[in-house]
Order: structure tokens, then C-alpha cells, then sequence
């Protein structure tokens, strides 16, 4: 399981041209998996993604997680962060879990942080093409894998 961090100012997904999912200060995650991901892959990048602490303190140091701030998440499949461009220059998606099996993984992370950490997650739609705008923060960019 691969999963990009990335703090944002605003973040949304829209779908045809319509926003679907929108979110004020927060983190940006794009949420890859692969072949051998179970549930206890997606109950520890929760743990982790909850209590990363890369928000600032009221010293401007990186201590703070977004549990401490209250803010949100905006949650994206993203099966390309499995994409392995080493050989030629058309990444291989070989790597990456079947959608079937991926989606039920990429919903249970989304209930896990909202209830079990709290955290208001919203969700982009799953196996269709996305556009995704952002302020980053920072930028603060952080790729987690289990």
C-alpha cells in the first residue's frame, strides 16, 4: 500500500466537471494498492496518516497531526502510484491490486479514519477520471508505504 500525503490549503475532485468532494485545510491523500494489501496494511497508513505530525505548532515546527488540528481529508484512488516506468517509457500497472479487491480497501480506509480517528474524509470516485485541484501547503509532500 502506497499512499501520497500531501497538506493542502483547499483540495477538490471533480467528475465531469462537477466537484464532488471539496475540503478546506487538510491533507490530499492519493491511495495506492498492490497484490498482497489486506485490511491490516489499510489500519496501519490510517494509524499513520492520523497521526503524522507535519501540521506547524505555534513555534512553526512540524508538530502537530491532523487529529491535534480538527481538519480534513480528501481521499483519491490512485492506482498509478503502482505504475513502474523502469523499462521503456510506458509505465507497467502490473503491480497494482484489481479494482474489485482495491476499492473495498480504499472505502475501509475512508470508514477507519472517520471512525475510528474521527476525521471527516471525503472521497473521490472510484475507477473514474478525476480532476483534482489544490493549494498546497508548503508544499509539504510525503510518500508512506506498508
Amino acid at each position: 500500500m502506497k499512499v501520497l500525503v500531501q497538506r493542502v490549503k483547499e483540495a477538490s475532485c471533480s467528475v465531469d466537471g462537477e466537484i464532488i468532494s471539496s475540503i478546506k485545510e487538510g491533507l490530499l491523500i492519493l491511495v495506492g494498492f498492490t497484490h498482497s494489501d489486506t485490511i491490516e496494511e489499510v489500519h496501519y497508513m490510517a494509524k499513520k496518516i492520523a497521526n503524522l505530525r507535519i501540521f506547524e505548532d505555534e513555534n512553526h515546527r512540524m508538530n502537530k497531526s491532523i487529529l491535534d488540528m480538527k481538519y480534513q481529508i480528501l481521499s483519491i484512488s490512485q492506482f498509478t502510484l503502482y505504475g513502474d516506468a523502469r523499462k521503456g517509457n510506458r509505465p507497467s500497472f502490473i503491480a497494482a491490486m484489481k479494482p474489485q479487491k482495491a476499492e473495498h480497501l480504499y472505502e475501509q480506509l475512508s470508514v477507519i479514519l472517520n471512525t475510528v480517528y474521527g476525521i471527516q474524509t471525503f472521497n473521490g470516485v472510484f475507477g473514474e477520471m478525476m480532476d483534482i485541484q489544490l493549494i498546497n501547503s508548503g508544499p509539504v509532500t510525503i510518500e508512506l508505504e506498508k
